[in-house]
């Protein structure tokens, strides 16, 4: 079970957009993730038989340490925990405010 997971909105601790908040695209491997509209740059593509060239603006990967799970109850950026549930579910949970984040 990951910390981090494709759908939470996270808010960026470190880097050239730190301090901005965004919803995880995608978790590429153990330690990267792609969040919407943060850390983008621009891209030279070239042409091809199915996509036109030109200059594109793309998201990419961030390190996983550079975010942290935004908790709406305080409206900053927390740390995650596990706990076991009493019907045996394994849950994240705030640290700061014991609040589960997987109500489901």
């Amino acid at each position: 079970m990951r910390r981090i997971r494709r759908g939470d909105d996270v808010v960026v601790i470190a880097g050239k957009d730190k301090g901005r908040r965004g919803t995880v695209v995608s978790v590429l491997t153990d330690d990267r993730l792609v969040v919407q509209n943060i850390n983008m740059v621009k891209k030279h593509r070239k042409p091809s038989a199915n996509q036109a060239g030109g200059i594109i603006n793309k998201e990419m990967p961030l390190h996983i340490s550079n975010v942290m799970l935004f908790n709406p109850v305080t409206g900053k950026g927390d740390r995650v925990g596990f706990r076991t549930l009493e019907d045996g579910r394994k849950v994240r949970f705030f640290k700061s405010n014991n609040e589960v984040v997987d109500a489901s």
